[in-house]
């Protein structure tokens, strides 16, 4: 389960990121959610997914 909050919601899918996947899809493929709803949440919070960067700015 990801947590609901934007800011929890972005320190954990970063920090997911940062360490255990090489991808956003591969966090969504893995954890089973939805890669829309994820940017949806963190978009409401101006972070946007950075492909090179493998995070949220």
């Amino acid at each position: 389960m990801i947590p609901n909050d934007p800011v929890m919601l972005l320190s954990f899918v970063n920090l997911k990121l940062r360490d255990f996947y090489d991808s956003l899809d591969a966090l969504c493929d893995d954890l089973d959610v939805d890669r829309s709803e994820i940017e949806a949440k963190l978009s409401a919070i101006n972070y946007t997914y950075n492909n090179e960067r493998n995070q949220f700015v």
